[in-house]
């Protein structure tokens, strides 16, 4: 018996919907000794039935999720559906191709025996009209008892020799030749609303045409005890299909199809079935038929055909040839009743081996709760030599490493640490402001394609007249990179600042801005960085001075992508004037010169924005790069920046950066 605080327990831990349920049924009671006619009574019962569904089916959600809980329930639901469900499915789909079979083999052959029954008709058209005038009838007449013994129900042929009178056949025979320009050859036909069967031949002005009825009998004596053939002429347009007729979209138009108007023939009957499922089948061909009136019109008729599997397999399988032939049948029945077999002993074997494989998995999940609690001591008994028992000697090998695995997440993490920390140092070494210049107006980003980056910018102001612009790519990505990239920063400031104060020293203030050289600037660089880096270890530089009094802009370019240069919407390349910096002590830099003038814009940038490959490994190009800043020229310079940024990504279709990108623009005001 339950206390009162198991019993409060119990109710916390129910769901607001078992409550309404309890005090629905609990109101119920009530009622039914209060007052059981009344309305409210029948209401609440309803009520009480919909939540306690609702609480029914919770229930059995719950109990589900318990039972497959356990590793031997979830393996026998596996089992259930990896092999019961399966073999259901093949039967099934093995019923629907039994019946797919059976229908479209029924058609075949009532099809192919209806057509070798035209080609004897054409052939008889031919060799009548082959023959002499006068030994005509004979033929017609040998030709047409011959038809009439099996073949067809009735025949009528019909001859003519220029303007003679034409033969018939029967000499009662009301059948009349076709009218002018009939091109058929064979085939059906359709007039008054019956159909025919024919075959006609011309010679000349000699004509011929063997006709036969089609009917009921006809259709169904084509294969014996086949089944049930029917015929349906198309409607014209604007006629219903009515009963019995049927509707199939022709050519992507809806066509009505009606049923042949001849009465039911009682001897003509569907086949009984051989066994419990020898269901009927049912299956459809389009025709060609012929108007006796306009040959010409494309019509179709539509050829159905009733039959039963016993009674179509049994036309393939009793048309044997060998002892063979007939086996297969048999063979078919052994092979499918040792499929099943194997199938019972499979699923007997898997039920079986479930015990093995729950006992392993219950002493691996012990192990885990083991080690959940911090017990990287427990092992594992492990026996046999199965894979079961490799798992067991992994996870003991994975609570030995496991130690080491921990201290090596505490070692990434502080790596990944000191990686953030050498990403703000870096963020820190790009300039913070931009020179305040009259004439000039300095726009710059850099975008990594790691946490840190290898490119590099750099604008200073070297006197109120002078502003220095440097831009760099050093050779790879990440960490290396970037330190390479601080120590040319570095590196650029200290030549900039020893190259003003040994000027200062030896002439006027005047001059001695005057005598910096960007070659010189770049050798120092070059021979300094050549000899505290490693061999491997080089950039491309870019360093240009821009005078605010004549506005010429002189830079040494060492190995850099030329610059590209916007004057009057056309675009221009500047010079190249040495090899990169940091890999030859002996490299030797030239320095070149513009006049930039009113609305030029210098578009400096590194190979991340040019040489990022789209899927099919094309590239975005220099030329490309050019004429998109061509045609956004006007635009505010930040607005440049952003849509090139943009250009790159739409480019690569990667959300991800292919390298470095860094882009500076210099517009002369």
């Amino acid at each position: 018996m339950r206390t009162p605080s198991e019993l409060r327990s119990f109710l916390v831990r129910l769901g607001w919907i078992e409550k309404v349920f309890a005090a629905l049924v609990a109101l119920n009671f009530l009622l039914l000794t209060v007052a059981p006619l009344s309305g409210w009574r029948s209401f609440v019962r309803f009520a009480a039935v919909i939540f306690g569904l609702i609480v029914f089916f919770k229930l059995i959600r719950v109990a589900s999720k318990r039972v497959i809980w356990r590793l031997r329930y979830r393996l026998l639901v596996t089992y259930l559906f990896i092999a019961v469900v399966p073999v259901t499915l093949i039967l099934l789909l093995a019923g629907l191709g039994a019946y797919a079979l059976a229908s479209q083999f029924a058609v075949y052959l009532v099809s192919s025996e209806l057509d070798r029954r035209i080609e004897a008709l054409h052939w008889s058209a031919v060799n009548i009209v082959r023959l002499p005038p006068e030994a005509r009838s004979a033929a017609m007449e040998r030709i047409g008892s011959s038809m009439l013994d099996g073949l067809f129900p009735a025949v009528d042929i019909m001859s003519r020799n220029g303007r003679e009178t034409p033969l018939h056949y029967p000499a009662n025979s009301s059948f009349s030749l076709p009218p002018q320009g009939w091109n058929a050859k064979s085939g059906m036909m359709l007039r008054d609303g019956r159909f025919f069967v024919f075959g006609y031949a011309k010679n000349g002005s000699d004509e011929v045409l063997a006709a036969a009825p089609v009917t009921r009998r006809f259709l169904s004596n084509l294969v014996p005890k086949l089944g049930l053939v029917s015929l349906y002429r198309r409607a014209p347009t604007g006629v219903e299909r009515g009963r019995g007729g049927m509707q199939l979209n022709v050519g992507g138009d809806d066509v009505n199809f009606v049923p042949d108007t001849e009465p039911p023939d009682p001897e003509v009957v569907m086949p009984p079935a051989a066994w419990r499922g020898d269901v009927e089948v049912r299956w459809f061909s389009m025709l060609p038929v012929i108007p006796w009136d306009n040959p010409s019109k494309d019509s179709q008729m539509l050829l159905q055909v009733r039959a039963r599997p016993s009674t179509a397999f049994g036309s393939l399988f009793t048309r044997q040839s060998d002892l063979l032939q007939g086996a297969f049948p048999i063979a078919l029945v052994v092979v499918s009743s040792a499929f099943l077999i194997v199938e019972l002993i499979s699923l007997v074997v898997g039920i079986s081996m479930t015990r093995t494989i729950t006992r392993a998995v219950h002493h691996l999940y012990e192990a885990t709760q083991r080690i959940r609690e911090g017990d990287f001591s427990h092992r594992i008994e492990v026996k046999g030599r199965d894979q079961l028992a490799e798992l067991g000697y992994s996870f003991n090998t994975m609570t030995e490493r496991l130690q080491e695995l921990l201290v090596v997440a505490k070692e990434k993490e502080r790596l990944q640490s000191e990686i953030e920390i050498a990403r703000e140092v870096q963020n820190q070494l790009y300039p913070k402001k931009v020179p305040d210049s009259p004439t000039l107006r300095l726009t710059a980003v850099c975008n990594p394609a790691r946490m840190v980056s290898g490119d590099y910018f750099d604008y200073e102001c070297l006197h109120n007249t002078r502003v220095a612009i440097a831009v760099g790519d050093v050779a790879g990505k990440g960490i290396s990179a970037a330190l390479l990239m601080a120590t040319l920063q570095s590196s650029l400031r200290t030549e900039l600042r020893a190259s003003i104060e040994l000027a200062a020293s030896a002439v006027g203030d005047g001059a001695r801005l005057a005598n910096l050289s960007t070659s010189q600037l770049v050798s120092h660089l070059n021979k300094q960085l050549y000899a505290y880096t490693s061999p491997e270890k080089y950039a491309t530089f870019y360093l240009a001075i821009y005078d605010e009094n004549s506005s010429i802009l002189t830079y040494t370019n060492a190995g850099h992508l030329p610059p590209v240069l916007i004057r009057d919407g056309e675009a221009s390349r500047l010079n190249v004037d040495g090899t990169v910096v940091g890999a030859f002590p002996f490299a030797q830099y030239d320095e070149s010169q513009v006049a930039l003038q009113s609305g030029d814009l210098l578009v400096i940038f590194t190979d991340g924005v040019s040489e990022p490959e789209n899927v099919y490994g094309e590239m975005f190009g220099e030329d490309r790069l050019s004429d998109l800043v061509v045609r956004n020229a006007h635009r505010p310079d930040h607005e440049i920046v952003e849509i090139v940024t943009e250009a790159v990504h739409q480019w690569t279709g990667s959300p991800e950066l292919q390298d470095d990108m860094t882009l500076l623009l210099a517009r002369r005001l």
